[in-house]
């Protein structure tokens, strides 16, 4: 089998795969990057392609579907995080006399 054929993967590796880098080219992503990454994203998720054989069912981490989600930080202004912060000050503060 040639590099790049996708033969040994599953119909719902496909569709992930699609799926994901659908995602991609909506946030600006170029069409070989996107589906770059989709790929290697369905790769870690699974294991690569189809095994066959008893016994080589394996559950799927998910971690880097959801890594994406949750970079950049958190998702309060800079306002609210004063706010939190001032609060907590206050409140351990108070709880010290």
């Amino acid at each position: 089998m040639p590099r790049g054929d996708k033969g040994a993967y599953t119909d719902k590796q496909k569709r992930k795969a699609q799926h994901i880098e659908e995602g991609y080219r909506e946030r600006g992503v170029g069409k070989d990057e996107a589906e770059r990454r989709a790929w290697a994203t369905v790769n870690a998720v699974s294991g690569g392609g189809k095994k066959s054989g008893s016994g080589r069912g394996r559950k799927e981490n998910r971690e880097p579907e959801r890594r994406g989600g949750r970079k950049g930080g958190s998702s309060m202004t800079r306002e609210e995080r004063s706010r939190a912060a001032k609060k907590g000050w206050q409140t351990r503060r108070s709880r010290q006399s």
